[in-house]
């Protein structure tokens, strides 16, 4: 169990300069968002000082992920599933779905001020749907323009030019479900129930 322990320890530090490199922070940015010192970090990295839990919990906030990431800590049979957010075109998407195929769902989060400029709409093979959670989302769809409040939603094919963004300055979070071209979303509502006869 020491072993492992020793083992785990040890890789903090190789982990710890990858997440930095990452990130494209330097040491001395390092060392003001977290207040350890720079040669601190230095031999943290380096392998010469091992670390500690004050030290490992504000670079886990620092480079925003959780303890057990940091010292890649078996799974300890937690049924949740973390799933990373990734920045594309100007968005911050949340994959909520895993399987490869089928339907893919997300959440987008568009910031205030971002997307500016002249909308550039694109195609490609597929369906989509949004539901807007907060904010107003700007969608341009062929020759349509609309802005959808909370609590609307669209569907298209999008091998019509679209095109999305925020319709005010103001962030905006809606939900997306993509799917193959051709592929529909089916809808179940429950029967009205018949009227008995007077």
């Amino acid at each position: 169990m020491d072993d492992d322990l020793g083992r785990a320890l040890d890789a903090v530090g190789p982990r710890l300069r990858a997440l930095r490199r990452r990130r494209e922070t330097t040491l001395a940015d390092l060392s003001a968002a977290t207040g350890i010192s720079v040669s601190t970090l230095s031999r943290l990295e380096s392998g010469a000082r091992r670390p500690t839990l004050e030290l490992l919990l504000p670079l886990a906030k620092a480079h925003g992920v959780t303890l057990d990431e940091l010292v890649d800590a078996p799974p300890t049979g937690d049924p949740r599933i973390h799933l990373r957010p990734f920045t594309y075109n100007g968005m911050t998407m949340l994959p909520l779905t895993r399987r490869a195929g089928g339907i893919q769902a997300y959440k987008l989060v568009i910031p205030a001020g971002s997307r500016t400029g002249e909308p550039e709409p694109k195609t490609h093979e597929g369906y989509e749907w949004l539901y807007v959670l907060n904010g107003h989302l700007r969608v341009i769809l062929g020759e349509q323009d609309l802005v959808l409040v909370p609590g609307e939603a669209a569907e298209f094919d999008t091998r019509v030019p679209h095109w999305f963004g925020p319709a005010r300055p103001e962030p905006v979070e809606f939900l997306s479900l993509f799917g193959r071209q051709g592929e529909r979303a089916h809808l179940r509502a429950r029967p009205k129930p018949r009227e008995q006869p007077g």
